[in-house]
């Protein structure tokens, strides 16, 4: 993406909220280098205006490292509904959840998309609606960020609010305890449960979470 910080500053990016407000953050929090996360970083400055889904809370960490590039961020908080998106048997209503959780769809498709860790709490019928709902509003060639637990059984009891803490390392600001058990969902998995995806790069992180970042 084309940088405005040269001349005038860069404008700080719409930020669209269609969920709660952030959690507070916990005193510690210990920080994960993201190298795929950084290499979206990376590429802003080489490319035009972008749209930016993120799944996650709003939080002014992430505003402030999108904020010296041209793109808009829209927020689509779904950790609050995932029971419900779980719970729900049904494929039409499952469609209409996922839907009123998400932004409306505007004329301006999406560019990227951040899911953070929020897939590993979704069930295999629910992370195929939602994203398939994302790759409707996204451009051809989208990104999509994403963090799976890959090498541990457990995970937390609830999805992180993961922000950036800077353009290559990552931060969950609200930790949970590790009793839940993890579906560690393998490259199969999730190309079962996102057919319009490929894989363009995937990293093991030292925490054994597999970083993805996947292309519509």
């Amino acid at each position: 993406m084309r940088s405005e910080r040269a001349g005038r500053p860069a404008p700080p990016p719409r930020v669209e909220r269609s969920g709660a407000s952030a959690p507070q953050s916990p005193k510690n929090p210990e920080a994960l280098n993201a190298p795929l996360f950084h290499s979206i970083i990376e590429r802003l400055d080489e490319t035009g205006r972008l749209v930016v889904l993120d799944l996650g809370r709003a939080r002014t960490e992430t505003i402030r490292v999108f904020s010296g590039y041209r793109c808009r961020l829209e927020i689509g908080d779904i950790a609050d509904g995932i029971d419900a998106l779980n719970a729900e048997p049904d494929a039409k209503a499952l469609r209409e959840k996922v839907e009123a959780l998400l932004p409306a769809k505007r004329r301006e498709p999406i560019d990227l998309v951040l899911c953070w860790d929020l897939l590993n709490y979704l069930s295999r019928p629910a992370l195929a609606m939602l994203m398939d709902s994302v790759a409707a509003r996204g451009r051809r060639g989208m990104l999509a960020h994403c963090l799976v637990f890959y090498s541990a059984p457990v995970m937390p009891t609830k999805p992180g609010c993961w922000v950036p803490l800077d353009a290559s390392q990552l931060i969950n600001v609200q930790p949970a305890p590790a009793d839940r058990k993890a579906p560690r969902y393998t490259p199969e998995d999730l190309g079962l449960c996102m057919p319009r995806y490929t894989v363009e790069r995937a990293r093991l992180l030292r925490n054994g979470m597999q970083e993805y970042l996947f292309r519509l």
